[in-house]
């Protein structure tokens, strides 16, 4: 039935998103991981889209967020309010209090506010006047960011980038998809009502998912190759001589749960008990690609990311 309702929701957001499947995928994995998500890509490839919709088709608080230079960190995460009558303070809780975020174009807060942001993800709570408080069970953070644009703009922390389980970098969809996208639109103008979820899904079935995807069965041959991997992006050239200087910065610990977790999720959304080695391919650049940092001497050779895992998967023996 947990398995019925999440493909429900996964149908309701192919009928809104167009040619982003693997979108689709990592968002789902995300709501089944209890992940954050960060997705990048230029304007207009549906990134703050597909995430309105995931939240339509869950029966659970949303709250949006649009990152601006002068925002402050009482503006996530609520402030103390002081009541004259009673000569009292009182906590008025801050849109982190939802339990999917929506933060548009993360990228353009300063580091004020990504430190606060950065506790909500890591922690689950929020520290104002000396008090925790704790976010609800359910929390997680879906963010997007241009990659263009430069003014106004503050480079993540390497410290939160590391608390995204995954980071999706979006493309143009192809011909084909692109004029269904025309089409599609020009249909909704026209009935003047988008597609509606068959049933939103309510945060306990969120939940009871998430404890059935602890129980996706990994193989120890599977996770020796996790920790290789990991291994490898701090020693580029001990696999591959050339990328000896590529890298200045490997992936932490952190890396190999994000992808033992992800591959697993992505295991019981396809309906199965145990994680299959495709899973960790397809998912290993997405659980990586902001992890790891590249060298001066990498960007001399116009090597990106992407490019150094591929190689070092590559030089890897198959999972």
């Amino acid at each position: 039935m947990r398995r019925e309702s999440i493909n429900d929701l996964r149908a309701y957001l192919q009928e809104i998103i167009v040619g982003q499947s693997e979108l689709i995928d990592r968002l789902l994995i995300s709501l089944l991981t209890g992940g954050h998500i960060l997705v990048e890509g230029l304007p207009g490839l549906a990134k703050t889209t597909a995430v309105k919709a995931l939240a339509d088709g869950v029966h659970a608080r949303f709250q949006r967020i649009q990152f601006t230079p002068d925002l402050l960190p009482s503006d996530l995460t609520g402030s103390e309010i002081y009541h004259p009558d009673t000569r009292q303070f009182s906590f008025q809780e801050g849109p982190l209090f939802h339990e999917i975020i929506l933060a548009d174009e993360i990228n353009r807060a300063p580091a004020k506010v990504q430190s606060a942001l950065l506790e909500a993800m890591q922690e689950h709570q929020v520290t104002v006047g000396g008090a925790s408080h704790r976010l609800p069970d359910l929390f997680m953070v879906m963010a997007t960011q241009n990659p263009l644009e430069q003014g106004g703009t503050y480079p993540l922390p390497e410290a939160q980038l590391d608390r995204f389980l995954l980071h999706v970098v979006l493309d143009y969809p192809g011909f084909d998809e692109e004029l269904d996208i025309l089409r599609r639109s020009r249909n909704r103008l026209r009935n003047g009502a988008p597609p509606t979820p068959p049933s939103r899904v309510d945060v306990n079935t969120v939940l009871a998912a998430r404890r059935e995807v602890l129980n996706i069965h990994l193989a120890p041959e599977l996770e020796a190759w996790i920790v290789r991997l990991i291994t490898a992006t701090r020693a580029p050239g001990d696999h591959v001589p050339e990328l000896s200087e590529a890298l200045d910065v490997g992936a932490s610990p952190r890396g190999a749960l994000a992808l033992a977790q992800a591959a697993c999720a992505r295991a019981w959304l396809y309906g199965r008990d145990h994680v299959l080695p495709d899973d960790l391919l397809i998912l290993a650049p997405d659980c990586l690609r902001h992890r790891i940092l590249l060298s001066p001497k990498a960007a001399l050779q116009r090597l990106d990311r992407d490019q150094v895992l591929a190689r070092l998967i590559d030089a890897l023996p198959a999972p």
